[in-house]
């Protein structure tokens, strides 16, 4: 009966974690680098589901996070060659953060959570009612 609570909490901080990766994707779309090896990438989480350790055969009961992975896309190089950090061509690489799927993917993990939230919330009205009625 319990395992509601459980469940939505695991989603909640999935999304916690999916808004930190966000949060720090945002952060560092502005920074620049003078190699490609040291320029930030857009980093997405890998969820996966959790299982039922005592039986694996049982339905899921709830997301985990399963790692980290950085963008494949490609970066932004732009000549600058005035540019404090340009290489000795005189190019500068950017991040390839795309701030508008940032910003979706901020507005979908922050309604996740509100969901997982009400989940909690209405499951607590629920138990509530029920102790209720034994009055």
């Amino acid at each position: 009966m319990f395992k509601i609570f459980d469940t939505a909490a695991t989603g909640m901080s999935a999304q916690s974690l999916r808004l930190n990766l966000v949060a720090s994707n945002m952060a560092n779309v502005d920074s620049v680098s003078s190699s490609i090896e040291q320029t930030y990438r857009a980093r997405q989480p890998v969820f996966g589901a959790m299982l039922d350790r005592l039986n694996p055969e049982a339905p899921a009961v709830g997301v985990e996070m399963k790692g980290v992975v950085e963008s494949q896309a490609p970066l932004t190089v732009e000549y600058a060659p005035e540019h404090s950090l340009a290489d000795e061509e005189g190019y500068i690489y950017r991040p390839n953060v795309n701030i508008v799927e940032e910003m979706a993917n901020m507005i979908s993990a922050s309604r996740s959570y509100e969901s997982n939230v009400e989940v909690i919330n209405t499951a607590k009205q629920l138990m509530s009612a029920t102790l209720r009625m034994g009055e």
